[in-house]
């Protein structure tokens, strides 16, 4: 391939809930959360080379190129599958750093799946989704693609078939380190699990939330002011980003035109299938 393979997108997330179950011996937590992708997020394009090269024609500030999920994610696929060439890869950020919207990890996923497709490998989606649990937990739910039940440390993957609403999501302008959060001594650990049917009926929280709350003021006014303006407001991950579902895509926007200063947003339609699966479709 001598042109660019444009625009396969990495999509954002949303835990729609965030329980701590217990812990492994290896200091892994377990959880259980339900992941819901959405219409928005990074995107990136491809090049592929005849040279042994992964190339990031995007660095992110304060990033070591050979640090970031993007080239990790390829230079851990060329080593499965044993391929001599190489790729450059450009990476158009939307998402926020440290929001809890899974840009890194979607990035990943991308990646992955792309490549794989780009560079005829015809690994499985299977094989794919561990390669991506290497990369980190949350990989595996971007590259299978669908909205899903999670257990364990995030790898047991069921899908959910989930209402498709309007969010609108707020950036209060922090980011959040989710390892100091999970290092947390105060946070829950040992929550009763609860049953897919227990979430469709109500239950269900982000065992995050106190403890953002505590540690960042800004992210507890964004709660209350969506709270208070939406009639709820929920943490994704580990934050900084809460949201909202709105009854439609219009009474969304006319909420994010009200955005205090200093804060960011975007509205998105929640998804049962990734628009990554879409493009894929596409060749």
């Amino acid at each position: 391939m001598t042109r660019w393979s444009t625009n396969w997108p990495a999509p954002a997330k949303l835990n729609l809930f965030l329980h701590i179950t217990g812990r492994r011996g290896d200091g892994y937590h377990l959880l259980q959360t339900v992941f819901q992708p959405l219409s928005v997020g990074d995107s990136l394009d491809f090049l592929c080379l005849d040279e042994d090269a992964v190339r990031l024609e995007t660095p992110l500030p304060g990033v070591a190129p050979e640090q970031d999920l993007v080239v990790r994610a390829a230079r851990r696929l060329k080593a499965e599958a044993g391929y001599p060439g190489g790729v450059a890869v450009r990476v158009h950020k939307r998402l926020p750093l440290g929001g809890g919207l899974g840009g890194g990890s979607s990035d990943a996923a991308t990646t992955l799946v792309a490549l794989n497709h780009l560079w005829g490998l015809a690994l499985s989606c299977d094989r794919l989704a561990a390669l991506g649990l290497e990369l980190g937990a949350d990989v595996p739910v971007f590259v299978r693609g669908r909205a899903a039940w999670a257990e364990g440390v995030g790898e047991r993957l069921e899908p959910v078939s989930l209402p498709e609403p309007w969010f609108l999501v707020i950036h209060p302008g922090v980011s959040i380190s989710t390892a100091a959060l999970f290092g947390d001594p105060q946070l829950t650990r040992n929550c009763p699990p609860i049953t897919i049917p227990d979430f469709i009926s109500g239950k269900g929280g982000n065992v995050f939330e106190p403890l953002v709350r505590a540690r960042y003021p800004q992210v507890a006014r964004a709660l209350d002011w969506l709270a208070q303006a939406a009639g709820e407001a929920r943490l994704t991950g580990t934050g900084a980003c809460v949201f909202a579902a709105l009854k439609d895509q219009a009474g969304a926007e006319a909420l994010l035109d009200r955005l205090p200063e200093g804060w960011k947003g975007f509205v998105a339609r929640g998804l049962n299938r990734s628009p990554l699966l879409d493009r894929l479709a596409q060749g």
